[in-house]
């Protein structure tokens, strides 16, 4: 018996599908999530089966959206609130960080806000400088949110329905390069706390999340036919950082290589780089490395693109790097 496969997105849709039947408090608003079926087609069909009032089209105004569900998660509802792609969330930014974020702290703990936000980000589609930041990295900066960067087909099927049940509003970031991956879905429980091993190896730790995990792990094979073992942490959880899991790798390989789209300056990579010196210093027997976008807006020629972000013989090379340190 063949076994069945599906695609990121249709993963990512049946976790929105599941959450709707099982709690009547869920519903989806966004920017062309009913009719349209979503700017990414994760929405597809789900209008026709809970109707309008539960997938909400709504105005093109971030804020107004995102704070609408900020209210209706206040309420007592649990809002699914879609951001077309990560750029545009800027233009609700108030919103997520002095609402969101803070109401808890500045109601002195009476005010909870079960809001999940989806969006999109990443490169590596030909979407130019404006649609194709990454910048989850600066959402994991802020206090009160919980940052969560599914990779995987069970990440997109399973991170949503503990997003729902968490007290405090949870960002979801979707890579847009990952829509159209497809394999088989080996469901099971999926917390959205801790990081997971991809690959086991002893002899250097490649630490990646969202859209460079299959690059990371196609960089892991590389190695391993050069008798390089490399043991692979997805993050998955960026907020909090799941330090454990990265120092027990650490503690095992003692040479790093961090990937992160963002950019490299004031970065995720740089965070998790710092957290590592300052907790397995003495672990470690060669300078982290960082494998990052290029410091520039991202160009819409693909050639230029994909020398911008970062890519299997880059990190290859980082590894190689580290070893001969």
């Amino acid at each position: 018996m063949t076994e069945a496969t599906t695609t990121y997105r249709e993963a990512m849709r049946e976790a929105i599908r599941e959450a709707m039947r099982h709690d009547e408090r869920v519903f989806l608003m966004g920017e062309d999530v009913g009719a349209y079926g979503g700017c990414f087609a994760v929405s597809l069909g789900l209008l026709e089966e809970f109707g309008p009032e539960r997938i909400r089209d709504t105005p093109l105004s971030e804020a107004a959206f995102v704070g609408a569900g900020i209210g209706a998660a206040m309420g007592g509802m649990r809002p699914i609130v879609e951001i077309m792609t990560v750029n545009f969330s800027l233009l609700a930014l108030d919103q997520i960080l002095n609402n969101a974020a803070t109401l808890l702290h500045m109601s002195g703990g009476q005010l909870n806000v079960p809001l999940v936000i989806r969006m999109t980000t990443g490169a590596g589609r030909q979407l130019a400088a404006q649609h194709s930041h990454s910048l989850e990295g600066w959402y994991a900066h802020i206090p009160g949110l919980k940052i969560l960067a599914p990779a995987t087909l069970e990440d997109a099927r399973g991170m949503l329905w503990p997003a729902l049940q968490d007290p405090d509003p949870v960002l979801i970031f979707e890579h847009g390069s990952l829509y159209n991956v497809s394999g088989v879905l080996r469901p099971g429980p999926v917390d959205i706390v801790r990081a997971a091993q991809r690959r086991s190896g002893e002899h250097v730790t490649l630490i990646g999340y969202g859209g460079t995990v299959a690059k990371v792990l196609s960089a892991a094979d590389e190695l391993a036919a050069e008798d390089i073992e490399a043991d692979v942490i997805d993050l998955r959880v960026l907020r909090p950082l799941d330090d454990a899991t990265l120092m027990e790798s650490v503690s095992r390989t003692h040479r790093v290589v961090i990937v992160d789209e963002g950019w490299r300056s004031g970065s995720l990579s740089a965070e998790i780089g710092t957290r590592i010196v300052e907790q397995a210093f003495y672990e470690l027997d060669a300078p982290i490395a960082r494998v990052c976008t290029a410091e520039v807006p991202i160009p819409y020629a693909r050639h230029l693109e994909e020398a911008a972000i970062p890519q299997v013989p880059a990190i290859v090379t980082a590894a190689r790097g580290v070893l001969a340190s």
